[in-house]
């Protein structure tokens, strides 16, 4: 396929499908409500795509991205992961400063098994009827979910590609923001993909700018430009405008007041097209080795966003 023909940002050509599974964790004894989203081609092996929720997120947080890839012919699997199914993990009233960090301590020690086991889990299933491309695995994520597919990345040799969405896990997270860490000692390349949001309140650029100089191997930037947070997930504007109107607890508590009224940032829709077509471009690129994807990546992005209304700004350092 030539560079000129290839459009990430349309929809693919397959049907999608949807079922809903429980992954029972024998070990840790959690049982995992997951969503998978598969093309209608049956018989052909596809490549595997697991999406990372954020904190306060669920496996059906981004649903418009996971029908997308679905329709380009990926099956899309997410989890909701520990903290939202573990008893032990669950916040309670009255809970002590050093029960509370004990158990932020336990949610984010949860998130990389919970990769891994889901993984295997799906690469050991032979009743679905979904056939797997085991050597082609990439993960997606938000926030905590982006910090998730970088640490699991470090760890899980499976992983060809990664795309983190305004992740966690820079050196001076703001207050009230999960302390996550990072070692990027990757023993092979990992073509990771970053999207930022440009107005982010919790994450902002200079901590995304900060993972990526530290990411090793093949990586690249993309900027959604008067976009916050909240611009990742499927009710952009919802979403945005209900956590402005939340009381959040300690540290956290500055958030809403210094999150910008939605009406002035860019829509969920733009939001949506600039997620949908680099994460499938990369992936294409990454998973499939299509040069065309390649092509498209390398061209000049911001000009075929600007196209679709996108305002974008591609990383160059």
């Amino acid at each position: 396929m030539a560079v000129a023909d290839y459009d990430p940002f349309a929809s693919g050509r397959f049907p999608v499908s949807v079922r809903t599974i429980e992954a029972s964790d024998l070990v840790r004894g959690r049982v995992f409500p997951c969503e998978i989203w598969y093309p209608a081609q049956p018989g052909k092996a596809h490549p595997l795509i697991v999406y990372s929720h954020s904190s306060g997120g669920h496996r059906r947080s981004a649903t418009f991205l996971a029908t997308h890839l679905a329709s380009h012919g990926y099956v899309v699997a997410a989890m909701d992961h520990s903290e939202r199914v573990a008893s032990e993990l669950a916040r309670r009233e009255g809970e002590m400063d050093t029960e509370r960090a004990a158990r932020i301590d336990a949610v984010i020690a949860s998130r990389v098994p919970d990769i891994r086991f889901l993984l295997d889990h799906l690469l050991g299933e032979t009743d679905t009827g979904i056939v797997l491309d085991a050597s082609r695995i990439g993960l997606v994520g938000h926030s905590f979910g982006g910090w998730t597919v970088l640490a699991t990345a470090e760890v899980e040799p499976r992983v060809k590609g990664v795309v983190a969405m305004v992740p966690g896990g820079s050196s001076r997270p703001r207050p009230g923001i999960l302390p996550l860490t990072l070692t990027f000692s990757w023993d092979r390349d990992v073509p990771t993909l970053y999207l930022a949001a440009e107005q982010d309140t919790m994450i902002p650029l200079a901590s995304v700018y900060e993972l990526f100089d530290r990411t090793p191997g093949s990586k690249r930037l993309f900027i959604l430009r008067r976009a916050d947070h909240q611009h990742f997930i499927d009710d952009v504007e919802g979403e945005h405008e209900a956590l402005r109107s939340m009381s959040l607890p300690g540290d956290a508590a500055w958030i809403p007041a210094a999150m910008r009224p939605m009406a002035e940032l860019a829509s969920g829709e733009q939001a949506h097209i600039f997620v949908r077509g680099l994460t499938l471009a990369h992936l294409d690129a990454t998973l499939r080795g299509l040069d065309a994807a390649r092509g498209f990546l390398d061209a000049d992005v911001e000009a075929e966003l600007a196209k679709r209304g996108v305002e974008a700004i591609a990383h160059r350092p």
